[in-house]
């Protein structure tokens, strides 16, 4: 059997009508550049998230770099995780700042704050929590540093669409407790596009007027430039597939939790392996199913010769990473997050799985270890 890590396809042949439709629309009005579509999106997605203002933007990653801009963290320092993708970091350094790393809980992957308060300079501006793959980031925690040392909060929950947590005795999406969260949309997220996509979310007005236009050229008004922005526009297209993607985001996020739940079941007992340890008063996404796993580059090899798709997240963590030499960070700085870049490896996650298929994987894992 072929097991794929994601299949696009799937839920297109699925809801092919509706996709088409939907493209089919943006293509007859000819409006390809911030078309009624965003506008209608960034509706819904306030309307989903509660929080009370969004600007799509071209990309998740383009949304750091806003962010990160108009909090300030030009030229200054700013809290990052060890483990987690490039751009949660690179947003700083593309502006003169200075990733200030901070190691991971082994638990939930998330960034350690005992650690993050530790790594606190005189410089530093603000903090980017990173909710990544399941859960978000102990928020409470993130909030009180963030209040004690007065610093900004830029939530990155780029992979963490339909996620929630209790802050203060309230449900909240992730990214709607910070001064700003951003999504990305690329394919593979929870709310994924057919092409990249990303958005800011904030209840600031402040800070939504100034994204509205730091994401066209920091223009107030076509050629009238107040700051040095960006061209970084969510398109038309995007908005409308993603659409149709958020009317049935429930049961696509039922469907993962389905298949969560089926992988534990089938994993648990298997020696050599730990599943992640979701937090209390946490609503989770799989987004991903990532285990930690002993031996864990060779059961790669051993599950994609068997015709099942996996990705390692992250191979190597970011204070290790070449263009970030000039830091000063060796190996041994950040000991959690090194251990999960050597054990962690993700496993097929995707609304459209089988359940044949997973026992599939869940077979040759077992195989894997029993040999």
């Amino acid at each position: 059997m072929n097991v794929p890590f994601y299949d696009s396809t799937r839920e297109y042949n699925f809801f092919k009508e509706d996709f088409d439709k939907a493209i089919a629309e943006v293509l007859e009005s000819g409006s390809f550049i911030l078309g009624r579509q965003v506008n209608d999106f960034e509706e819904q997605i306030k309307n989903y998230t509660g929080s009370k203002y969004a600007v799509g933007v071209a990309n998740g990653s383009d949304a750091l770099l806003i962010a990160s801009d108009i909090l300030g963290y030009r030229n200054n320092d700013v809290l990052t995780p060890a483990f987690t993708f490039f751009a949660s970091a690179s947003c700083i350094a593309r502006l003169g700042g200075t990733p200030v790393f901070v190691d991971a809980d082994e638990d939930t992957f998330c960034m350690d704050f005992l650690d993050a308060e530790n790594r606190m300079t005189k410089n530093t501006k603000g903090i980017i929590p990173v909710h990544l793959f399941l859960q978000t980031a102990d928020m409470g925690l993130c909030m009180q540093l963030a209040e004690k040392y007065n610093l900004s909060v830029l939530e990155d929950a780029a992979e963490a669409f339909g996620m929630r947590t209790l802050f203060n005795g309230v449900s909240r999406h992730a990214g709607t407790i910070g001064d700003f969260g951003v999504f990305s949309f690329f394919p593979t997220k929870t709310l994924g596009g057919y092409g990249d996509g990303g958005m800011l979310v904030t209840n600031n007005e402040n800070l939504y007027i100034l994204a509205k236009k730091f994401r066209t050229h920091g223009a107030s008004q076509k050629y009238h430039h107040e700051y040095i922005g960006y061209n970084s526009r969510l398109d038309t297209l995007q908005a409308a597939v993603l659409q149709v993607k958020l009317s049935r985001i429930e049961e696509s996020i039922n469907k993962r939790a389905v298949h969560g739940s089926h992988y534990r079941a089938r994993l648990n007992n298997i020696c050599g392996i730990k599943l992640p340890v979701v937090k209390e008063n946490n609503k989770p996404v799989n987004y991903v199913f990532c285990i930690q796993a002993e031996n864990r580059d060779r059961l790669e090899i051993y599950l994609k010769a068997n015709g099942i798709g996996t990705a390692v997240y992250y191979p190597i963590p970011l204070h290790l990473q070449k263009c970030f030499d000039n830091l000063g960070y060796k190996k041994g700085d950040f000991p959690v997050a090194e251990k999960l870049c050597e054990t962690i490896i993700a496993l097929p996650m995707f609304p459209e799985l089988t359940d044949e298929e997973i026992n599939y994987v869940c077979d040759k894992v077992e195989d894997f270890y029993k040999k």
